[in-house]
């Protein structure tokens, strides 16, 4: 699968981790940075790593910041993104399975390397249902999109 994998300064070790797990499971990784632990923000890499699968240059997107909600709120406001905070291996399928996450943000403050392992890995294998209740609530989202108010 090809992922567009980002981070922040805070998040940039848990990525380097994460990076190359996911290089030695076969995946196609389209780095976004950041590249170092120099302080950056975190909306502009959350913004890269969403407009890549709003593009689908890449099928999903992980962002890697201190606590992943900023990130999840940043990577929310592309058109197409359906970016979910996971810290627990049962939201991060469950997202994907009926509500079609296609962004996943995790805080590297949060949780360590293991659980990271873990929750990525269920996310990565998990799809969306396409149950009619689902598909219904999905579609209802993606129209606030194109709401004005």
């Amino acid at each position: 699968m090809k992922i567009a994998l980002g981070a922040d300064h805070a998040g940039y070790p848990l990525k380097e981790v994460l990076s190359r797990r996911l290089a030695e499971a076969g995946h196609e990784l389209l780095d976004l940075g950041t590249d170092s632990t120099d302080p950056v923000d975190y909306p502009d890499y959350a913004a890269k790593v969403a407009r890549a699968v709003a593009a689908k240059t890449a099928e999903r997107g992980i962002m890697v910041c201190g606590s992943g909600v900023g990130a999840t709120v940043a990577a929310n406001k592309i058109d197409g993104i359906r970016a979910g905070l996971c810290h627990d291996t049962f939201s991060a399928h469950q997202g994907v399975e009926d509500d079609d996450v296609n962004v996943l943000c995790i805080g590297a403050r949060i949780i360590g390397v293991n659980l990271a392992f873990e929750i990525v890995d269920i996310w990565l294998g998990a799809r969306f249902s396409n149950a009619e209740r689902h598909v219904r609530r999905r579609d209802k989202v993606i129209a606030l999109e194109k709401s004005d108010s």
